[in-house]
């Protein structure tokens, strides 16, 4: 007759097995005809080269006019970038999946995915947080403008933001991907996600990323809190304007760009905090989507179409 020690034993082993068992990951099938297969990918397609199309252009637009070489631009430089990279980390191994009808993923290749992901999410977020604060200094402390936000400070504030998405992606990749995982290797979703992963795992050791997640949430929105702080002083000092086309364009700018953050940070909160027994593969899809394709896809939409220098730049960049 074995002892609890050695059953436990047992099961610890097994587990561990079952997990250094697993070579690859099996990602959400969109479709199980060859015809949706191939929508799917078109649509992506569709998607993912517009996402290129437009942050290629603002990126390369604010690096070679240098009449761009201001700290709003430089922020807006670094956000199309890190769309850039949150889209080219998503998109593309879900469609080459559609198109050649499998679903498998590397175990590195998933890890892969989680921590660019993570990596450029949560950097992009923190500077969503700096361009709003430019904003904010722009608007309603114009004297102290240059003070506050001179090259060095943007480069610094650059830099935390980068430095705080690689920090805590390589936290978040190191926590899920030493959890043992004995429920199989189907992820319910078109990328590897966080949530989806701990669904995997046999162990409660699982509460220690559950605890890290809702802490990157909790600080999520104490930016996002200063986000909106930050656009209502706005909106006080802009309402102040007697020319009514002023404060016209002042709220076309910032509006989209607060909807466009809403979503973001929702969505993101809803993904990786709510309760299994509301999950449901259609919903995490749709989730999905609204806050890791929407935000990089219509960016450069929200910050091109209302900026006339902006414009202007690409005008003359296509006329060279």
């Amino acid at each position: 007759m074995s002892s609890p020690h050695s059953t436990v034993f047992h099961a610890q082993s097994e587990q561990m097995s079952n997990s250094s068992s697993i070579t690859q990951f099996l990602l959400l099938q969109l479709a199980d005809t060859r015809e949706l297969q191939l929508l799917h990918f078109g649509l992506f397609l569709g998607i993912y080269l517009a996402a290129l199309l437009g942050n290629g252009l603002i990126i390369t637009a604010i690096a070679c006019d240098h009449h761009l070489h201001t700290p709003m631009y430089f922020f807006l430089f670094n956000l199309s970038v890190l769309d850039l990279g949150s889209i080219s980390t998503t998109l593309p191994k879900s469609m080459a999946n559609s198109l050649w009808d499998t679903r498998a993923i590397s175990y590195a290749g998933c890890a892969a995915q989680v921590f660019f992901f993570f990596f450029c999410a949560v950097a992009e977020f923190y500077l969503l947080t700096v361009m709003a604060y430019d904003r904010y200094v722009a608007i309603c402390k114009p004297l102290h403008y240059g003070t506050l936000l001179g090259s060095r400070a943007c480069v610094h504030m650059a830099a935390a933001a980068w430095g705080s998405g690689f920090l805590s992606a390589l936290l978040h990749t190191a926590s899920t991907f030493s959890l043992p995982l004995c429920q199989g290797n189907a992820v319910d979703q078109f990328f590897c996600e966080i949530p989806q992963i701990l669904k995997l795992s046999c162990s409660q050791s699982h509460l220690r990323e559950v605890g890290l997640l809702i802490l990157s949430c909790v600080l999520g929105f104490v930016c996002f809190v200063f986000i909106v702080l930050s656009y209502v002083q706005i909106f006080r000092a802009v309402q102040r304007i007697p020319s009514e086309q002023g404060w016209h364009k002042a709220f076309s700018m910032c509006l989209p760009h607060l909807a466009v953050v809403s979503l973001f940070i929702s969505t993101g909160m809803f993904a990786y905090l709510k309760p299994p027994s509301i999950s449901s593969p259609s919903l995490d899809l749709v989730v999905a989507v609204l806050y890791s394709v929407v935000p990089p896809a219509v960016n450069p939409l929200i910050y091109s179409m209302r900026n006339q220098e902006l414009k202007d730049a690409l005008w003359k960049l296509m006329n060279r």
